[in-house]
């Protein structure tokens, strides 16, 4: 049985520096099973130490994954989105508060602006390219996030 010093220590362990991250990720589920599994299970690691999401604002695919693992575990979920992708990538009911931007750079930013640091998924060519964008703004000293 755990003392109480070594469940403080297992729960300083798991504190975070950031508050807030960014994911980056596809609209659409992956070829393979274990890319929503991974979905999933960073939104439970988020979780355990009590980090809020922000994302790209889809509810399908795997941001649909990991916002709702993220947002069933009591954090908070923000989901950037341009207006333009809202009818192809939001599908029934979304989670936590979503905000709607007039286009991609605008999302990029946002997100940006929002987050701590920066975790990417698999995903297609958007995901790579918000990825290139935050390592180049890294690159330029816009930012100093991980």
């Amino acid at each position: 049985m755990e003392t109480q010093q070594q469940q403080q220590q297992a729960a300083a362990a798991l504190k975070s520096r950031f508050k807030r991250v960014c994911v980056f990720c596809g609209s659409s589920p992956g070829k393979s099973p274990s890319y929503q599994l991974a979905a999933i299970q960073l939104g439970k690691q988020l979780v355990e130490r009590n980090i809020d999401l922000v994302y790209g604002g889809g509810s399908i695919g795997l941001m649909g994954l990991v916002s709702q693992a993220v947002y069933d575990g009591g954090r908070h979920v923000l989901g950037v989105i341009p207006k333009t992708l809202m009818p192809r990538e939001i599908t029934g009911d979304t989670v936590g508060e979503v905000k709607a931007v007039s286009g991609m750079h605008q999302r990029k930013a946002e997100m940006a602006r929002q987050a701590d640091a920066f975790i990417a998924l698999p995903g297609g060519y958007g995901t790579l390219e918000e990825l290139l964008e935050v390592i180049t703004w890294a690159q330029l000293g816009i930012h100093d996030k991980p």
